[in-house]
């Protein structure tokens, strides 16, 4: 298997005939972006009357900003609208919070990579004991509460993954060497290092979230759009269009927030 992986031949990029896909990165609850960016997104989609438009979010909806719920309910009415399509991939911080559901003990863990936030959006507070087992079981049973179950409905109906054309479209990526109809969930929500730094070809060209950088990275492996929405107010998506990518991003007004990037889980 290794050695047939190791011999693909390089992807050529492709979308079908009068297909238009724009792939959005990690909106991490920044609500004012994800807004512009859909309605940058819809204008430019306008303009090819001729093609049938799908926009595929890759995950990490929630956690980090300051409006996780807020975001939810706006991707929630965007399902509805009919003008486009709508694809919703999971990511690992709304996996996280699933596990936090069904698992309270959980919770120190994911409250310490952004969960604190997402606690607040849905105005439930966090346990101060990070020991205090019990006092996270009744947090995870008011959040549940809080969420409801258009949220939760949501959440767990959420893709790992989405094919079209040369493309695949996932969270955090691939683990090379490895069929892409055998990779794993964890892999396609946590991996990280593994994937970027390899350079083997791959089955596909990555479209991807997760590793956050300043700038969008493209190349003949992958394409990576998560521009660290909440610590750099830049939120950034790729058209594909054909063979070609095209790059759309919107700032906040105030440019950088008081976050920095780092190594973010």
């Amino acid at each position: 298997m290794f050695d047939w992986l190791k011999s693909l031949p390089r992807v050529e990029p492709y979308i079908p005939e009068r297909q238009l896909i724009y792939a959005v990165g990690d909106v991490h609850g920044m609500i004012d972006l994800l807004k512009a960016l859909v309605r940058r997104i819809l204008k430019d989609a306008a303009v090819f009357p001729e093609f049938r438009a799908r926009i595929v979010f890759l995950g990490d909806f929630i956690d980090r900003g300051d409006h996780s719920k807020s975001v939810i309910d706006q991707l929630i009415a965007y399902s509805q609208l009919t003008q486009v399509d709508w694809t919703f991939l999971r990511g690992n911080h709304e996996d996280s919070l699933l596990r936090f559901l069904k698992d309270p003990e959980f919770g120190p863990q994911w409250v310490a990579f952004g969960g604190a936030q997402t606690f607040a959006s849905y105005g439930v507070p966090v346990p101060s004991n990070r020991q205090d087992i019990e006092a996270w079981s009744e947090a995870a049973e008011a959040l549940a509460g809080a969420i409801g179950p258009s949220h939760m409905a949501f959440l767990e109906n959420l893709s790992t993954s989405f094919s079209c054309g040369s493309y695949f479209f996932v969270h955090a990526g691939v683990r090379p060497g490895v069929p892409l109809a055998e990779q794993s969930k964890n892999d396609l929500l946590w991996i990280r290092g593994q994937f970027l730094h390899d350079k083997r070809n791959l089955p596909a060209i990555i479209v991807h979230g997760h590793s956050p950088d300043a700038e969008p990275f493209i190349d003949y492996r992958r394409i990576g759009v998560d521009t660290g929405a909440y610590a750099t107010g830049r939120l950034t998506a790729v058209r594909l269009m054909g063979s070609d990518a095209e790059l759309i991003s919107v700032m906040s007004p105030n440019g950088r927030s008081r976050h920095q990037l780092g190594a973010w889980e």
